[in-house]
């Protein structure tokens, strides 16, 4: 059986974890927890290969309950039910400690099933997601648990498990690994935080390395190779994507190119072409706008070239595109007045068209005063003439400010003076 190096050098203890010193450093809360050996229900959240499931391993071996563990994208109601078999029995005397890894994909009957005996105590839950937890698991189950953040970990902390790797694989295989200077930074830094990966990318490092005279030298340009996109995380259905397009969009608006393209980078290099045009058209209106309305058709431009040409060479269209928004004018000032004028739609302060913009020409017999009065503004100096545009009931109503911009202040000024006169 082709054990998986990652797991055959799973921490035992807490100390040997790396990563996680805001949850797992002496005084800390989850550790206290721990230490206490008290267990309570708990969900763990964050990105893959950072170590839940060690975590979880580690706190079940320092408990006297039986320890079971599910997975959610293969386990059914059926083991839950096996689980739930061996309460009160010799098997599982003091109840089950149970891990569920990816509960994110345990539907809400199977979720409900646990939370009788969750409730009771018979069932100590530990569960894993590497989603927004708020958002997959039943209220009922956060309700009775305490959730913890996990979070990737730095190049630095995963440094020391790739050594402890390669001086691993040095005494399974009986050779001599030598590595060129900066080896070990490149694989613990191009792992996107994952330990796993990384550890799976040093062993990979040494099964492509030709051993000669007992003696495998890992150059740096083979772990380069076998690095070379390992840090990308991105599923297009998890929260990671939704955290990219939210931290592209923030950048434009905070007029940040370096940190917009290094986002836009990040979406490219997965192949999210989509996305990204989306999201920059969406800031060139939005957030940009009316202190330079010609970004749009420009922006547009870009966008259209981009799925002309597609990937790689869309980069450049896109490119161009994302520092323009950056380093334009910004002004939110026509989408915060559509955001009042729906406001007061939904709130139902509206009214009947006034008669004098109604698409007809002709009154009832009922109608008191007969005749349209429509002014038509191409007839008046200027081309504007004073009249009620908006129903009766919010006729003063202000859904527009002007913008402090360039072009928002020349036509704030420009109509002052038509109106005044």
């Amino acid at each position: 059986m082709n054990v998986p190096l990652a797991e055959k050098l799973r921490p035992k203890t807490v100390e040997e974890m790396v990563g996680q010193r805001h949850l797992l450093a002496e005084g800390k809360a989850l550790r206290r927890i721990i230490d206490s050996g008290e267990i309570p229900n708990l969900v763990f959240y964050g990105p893959s290969g950072i170590g839940k499931t060690t975590l979880a391993s580690i706190i079940a071996s320092r408990t006297n309950r039986k320890f079971c563990k599910l997975n959610g994208t293969v386990a059914s109601t059926a083991d839950i039910k096996a689980i739930v078999a061996s309460l009160d029995t010799f098997e599982a005397p003091n109840g089950v400690l149970l891990y569920l890894d990816e509960i994110q994909y345990f539907n809400k009957k199977q979720q409900q099933t646990l939370l009788d005996y969750i409730e009771r105590g018979s069932i100590t839950l530990i569960a894993s997601t590497t989603e927004n937890p708020y958002f997959y698991i039943h209220n009922a189950i956060l309700s009775r648990s305490t959730v913890f953040e996990f979070k990737s970990v730095t190049g630095e902390e995963i440094m020391p498990a790739v050594e402890r790797a390669f001086s691993f694989l040095e005494k399974e295989k009986n050779i001599k690994i030598e590595k060129e200077d900066g080896v070990t930074k490149r694989i613990a830094f191009s792992c996107g935080g994952d330990v796993r990966k990384a550890m799976n990318a040093a062993e990979l490092c040494v099964l492509s390395t030709p051993v000669e005279d007992g003696k495998a030298l890992i150059t740096l340009e083979r772990a380069e190779e076998l690095t070379q996109k390992s840090s990308m995380k991105y599923d297009k259905d998890a929260d990671e994507h939704y955290d990219i397009l939210s931290a592209f969009q923030k950048s434009m608006r905070g007029s940040d190119p370096n940190a917009a393209l290094h986002y836009l980078a990040r979406l490219l290099e997965a192949g999210d072409l989509p996305s990204a045009a989306r999201r920059l058209m969406v800031c060139a209106c939005e957030d940009v706008g009316l202190a330079y309305p010609m970004i749009i058709p420009i922006v547009k431009a870009a966008v259209d070239a981009a799925f002309m040409v597609g990937l790689p060479e869309a980069r450049i269209p896109l490119a161009d595109a994302v520092v323009l928004v950056c380093n334009s004018p910004k002004s939110n000032s026509a989408y915060l007045a559509y955001d009042a004028a729906a406001a007061d739609i939904r709130k139902g302060n509206s009214g009947p068209i006034p008669r004098t913009l109604q698409n007809k020409h002709y009154d009832g017999e009922d109608s008191a005063r007969k005749g349209q009065f429509y002014k038509y503004p191409h007839d008046y100096p200027n081309h504007y003439v004073p009249q009620q545009y908006l129903p009766d009931a919010i006729k003063d109503k202000t859904y527009y400010t002007y913008g402090e911009n360039k072009n928002e202040q020349a036509a704030k000024e420009y109509w002052s003076k038509i109106r005044q006169k």
